[in-house]
C-alpha cells in the first residue's frame, strides 16, 4: 500500500477569493476524486485549526494500491484539474510518499 501525504500553505487571497474559501474548494475538489481515479483506495483532506506559525493550511492523506496507481493519479485528467486550481492558490507545499 502506498501512502501519499501533501500539505499546503495558501495565499491570503488568490483568484479573487480569501484563503478560507480556497481551502474549502480545494478540500471538496480533492475529496471528489474518490471513486474516479483507478487504484485510489482512500482520500481525505482537511483544514488545519491550530493556526500556528509552523502549520500548513490544508492536508491531504491518500492511499493507493501500488506505486503505479500513484503515478497514474498524478497524470489523471481529473487530478490535473485539481492541480491547476491548487497551484494558483498555494504558496508552499510539502509532500511525502511511502510504502507499507
Amino acid at each position: 500500500m502506498i501512502k501519499h501525504i501533501v500539505m499546503w500553505r495558501l495565499k491570503e487571497n488568490a483568484l479573487g477569493s480569501p484563503k478560507e474559501e480556497n481551502a474549502a474548494k480545494m478540500i471538496k475538489m480533492l475529496s471528489d476524486l474518490k471513486g474516479i481515479v483507478p487504484g485510489l483506495v482512500s482520500i481525505e483532506a482537511g483544514r488545519d485549526f491550530s493556526n500556528s506559525d509552523k502549520s500548513f493550511d490544508v492536508a491531504l492523506y491518500s492511499e493507493f494500491k501500488t506505486k503505479e496507481a500513484l503515478d497514474a493519479y498524478q497524470i489523471h485528467p481529473e487530478h490535473l484539474k485539481v492541480k491547476d486550481f491548487v497551484s494558483s492558490v498555494v504558496s508552499d507545499r510539502a509532500v511525502v510518499d511511502y510504502e507499507v
